[in-house]
């Protein structure tokens, strides 16, 4: 009898899944574009911290560039280079790395998840995370980095709270809030998807 589920052309099924599935090089240029990406905040965080660095040992140029980068639109900038100034710099600066940061996890776990994996098991600087990383563990992951720099635009705002109204620093307040609550939730799904899939494997 005819099987209905057989497919009448097995090797032409084959060729085409064996297409769909390498599709999936397609994303390499993104994941080349984000190391790009990743090569212009090394160029600035270097021009932001030569900056300081020279505002720092007296050079007015560099002194004007920083009140230029950390003032607040409508204020009247700092006559002279202070505690808060080099605090919004740094501050700054980490913002740069924790942005970093994410780009890395974006673009390792996202190859070795999406695209091919590295085979970097025997490697003696692979990360940790990238161990158990799937689709859940990335997406989590990226939600805490999101956090994390949500707090440091957020502290940067505190710092200068005089200088705002009251409305952009409730808006920042309740955005990072929501940021909060989505990392909870994705969290939250992630674990029970993680349970049904461990009571699945028992039964």
């Amino acid at each position: 009898m005819f099987d209905s589920h057989v497919p009448s052309n097995p090797r032409k099924r084959g060729a085409l899944a064996s297409f769909m599935f390498a599709s999936r090089w397609l994303q390499l240029p993104l994941y080349l574009g984000l190391i790009l990406a990743q090569c212009v905040y090394v160029f600035h965080f270097w021009v932001e911290l030569k900056d300081l660095i020279l505002a720092a040992l007296g050079n007015e140029d560099a002194l004007q560039h920083i009140f230029q980068a950390v003032a607040v639109p409508g204020a009247t900038p700092p006559s002279k280079l202070n505690e808060t100034t080099i605090m919004l710099v740094v501050l700054g600066l980490i913002d740069v790395v924790m942005i970093s940061n994410l780009l890395i996890m974006v673009i390792v776990g996202g190859y070795e998840t999406f695209v091919s994996r590295m085979h970097l098991e025997d490697h003696p600087d692979r990360p940790e995370w990238l161990s158990h990383v799937n689709a859940s563990v990335l997406k989590t992951k990226l939600a805490m980095a999101i956090i994390g720099i949500s707090s440091i635009h957020l502290l940067k705002t505190f710092i200068n709270a005089a200088q705002y109204q009251p409305a952009p620093i409730i808006a920042q307040t309740c955005i990072h809030v929501v940021f909060l609550l989505s990392a909870m939730a994705i969290a939250y799904t992630d674990r029970i998807m993680t349970n049904t899939a461990n009571d699945a494997k028992q039964h």
